[in-house]
C-alpha cells in the first residue's frame, strides 16, 4: 500500500505561456522593410556566406535588386531563399508575413483570424490562410523529445456544444491528452478516446521507461505500474490535489498539465470561439510551441523560420 502524505495545491507550473518577445519598436527597427526580411531568411537558411552549389567555392552572396533571389558573389548563381517556404509565391509583403509570427510568439492566448485581418490591413481568407500556415509552421519548429523524469498526464475536453447534456464526454467535443514534463517540455495530441489501450500506447511512445507518472484518478491510467512506471494519481473527486509517495520519493500532482490546458480552454473560448476537430492538431501545435520554448526571446523567431 502507498504511503501518501497530502499537501496543500502549489501553483507548481502555473506559468506554463510567459512568453517573452522583443517589442513592437524593435520588431519595426529590425525588420523596416521586406529586405530586412528577406535578409534574415537568407541568413537563417543559408547564411550570406557558404559553399556555392553551383560553382563549389566559399564565398558571399548579395541581394538583388527587386527581385527575392541573392547572387553567389564567384559565379552569379541565384539563390531564392524563401523558394519551398510559406512565403513562395505569396504576394503578401514579407514584413506583414513576419509582423504575423511576431504577433504569435508574443501573446498568451493566441491570435485569431479576424484580429490578424484587423491588424495587418488584409482580407480574411488572406489572413486565415496566414494564420494557419504559421501554426503549421509551430508545429513543425516544436519537433519531438521523449519525455523523462517526472511526468504529469491529463487528458481534456476541447470544443463542441453541449446541447444540453451535461458531462465531459459531451458530442461534439475533442478529446486531447497532455504530457508535461516537470521543469521541462509538454507533448500534446488529439486521442480518440480515454481506453486504457488508448492511453498506454501514449505514454509508452512518449515517456522513457522508469519515469515517475502522476495522473488523476481515471481508472484506465491504472495499468501505468505494469510498464515499470512510478505511477502516482491524485484524487480529484475526493479533493486531494497533491501528495507526497514516501516509497518512491515522488510527489505526485497534474497541476502543471492542467494549467496549459486550463489557458488552452480559456484562450479557445476568449480568442477563437470555436475550434474543429480538423485543425486542433494546428492550435495544439501552437500553444505547446510557446510553451516549449517560453525562455526563449528572439530566438524562438528564429527558430520559426529556420523551420521554413
Amino acid at each position: 500500500m502507498t504511503t501518501r502524505k497530502r499537501n496543500r495545491p502549489s501553483q507548481a507550473g502555473q506559468n506554463v505561456s510567459g512568453v517573452q518577445a522583443f517589442s513592437v519598436r524593435e520588431f519595426f527597427e529590425t525588420f523596416p522593410n521586406d529586405d530586412a526580411c528577406i535578409q534574415r531568411v537568407m541568413e537563417v537558411r543559408y547564411g550570406l556566406r557558404h559553399v556555392c552549389e553551383k560553382c563549389g567555392k566559399d564565398a558571399t552572396f548579395h541581394k538583388l535588386a527587386e527581385r527575392r533571389a541573392y547572387s553567389c558573389a564567384a559565379c552569379g548563381h541565384h539563390i531564392y531563399p524563401c523558394a519551398g517556404t510559406i512565403f513562395q509565391d505569396s504576394r503578401t509583403p514579407l514584413q506583414t508575413w513576419f509582423y504575423a509570427i511576431y504577433l504569435f510568439i508574443a501573446t498568451r492566448h493566441g491570435v485569431s483570424g479576424k484580429e490578424l485581418q484587423r491588424t495587418l490591413g488584409v482580407t480574411y481568407k488572406t489572413a486565415y490562410r496566414i494564420g494557419m500556415q504559421i501554426r503549421t509552421l509551430m508545429e513543425k519548429a516544436n519537433g519531438f523529445e521523449m519525455l523523462k523524469g517526472h511526468v504529469e498526464l491529463d487528458e481534456a475536453y476541447v470544443g463542441g456544444k453541449r446541447s444540453g447534456k451535461r458531462g465531459r464526454g459531451a458530442e461534439g467535443k475533442t478529446i486531447v491528452m497532455g504530457l508535461k514534463e516537470r521543469g521541462g517540455r509538454i507533448e500534446v495530441q488529439v486521442i480518440p478516446d480515454v481506453k486504457k489501450d488508448t492511453l498506454r500506447n501514449v505514454v509508452l511512445d512518449t515517456v522513457e521507461p522508469g519515469s515517475a507518472v502522476s495522473t488523476d484518478e481515471l481508472i484506465s491510467y491504472g495499468l501505468l505500474e505494469g510498464d515499470g512506471f512510478k505511477h502516482g494519481a491524485v484524487n480529484h473527486s475526493a479533493k486531494e490535489w497533491s501528495y507526497y509517495d514516501y516509497r518512491t520519493k515522488e510527489t505526485h500532482h497534474t497541476q502543471g498539465v492542467e494549467s496549459f490546458w486550463k489557458l488552452f480552454k480559456d484562450s479557445v473560448n476568449s480568442t477563437h470561439i470555436h475550434i474543429s476537430a480538423k485543425h486542433m492538431d494546428r492550435y495544439l501545435g501552437e500553444f505547446s510551441f510557446r510553451s516549449n520554448h517560453r525562455q526563449m526571446r528572439n530566438a524562438m523567431f528564429d527558430l520559426l523560420i529556420a523551420a521554413l
